[in-house]
């Protein structure tokens, strides 16, 4: 396993396990909904939802190029965020790993 790949899967285990804290105390429309309770809280929300289509628009141009199905990883955008982005780079690093692979 490559140090990338290493570290995106740490990131996304301990991403994960702190979206299952927030599910589990808040639910699902609990965590957007002190985005719409402040400016602060919109500024966020906003600023992440810029953060979330140029990283899609630059995963569909990569994945163009690379040959991969994007649309799991934009509708997994849209549902769970951080995670579609996450999975999409990880399997770059695997498809990466099995390049350089002998046969």
């Amino acid at each position: 396993m490559t140090s990338r790949l290493t570290i995106l899967a740490v990131v996304i285990l301990a991403f994960g396990a702190l979206t299952a804290v927030a599910l589990a105390d808040v639910g699902y429309w609990g965590i957007f909904k002190p985005h719409f309770q402040s400016w602060g809280g919109a500024q966020v929300l906003v600023d992440l939802s810029i953060l979330a289509v140029l990283f899609c628009i630059w995963m569909v141009q990569d994945a163009r190029t690379r040959g991969i199905n994007i649309w799991p990883f934009l509708l997994l955008t849209l549902a769970a965020g951080s995670f579609g982005p996450l999975s999409y780079l990880v399997l770059r690093e695997v498809r990466a790993s099995r390049r350089q692979l002998p046969r």
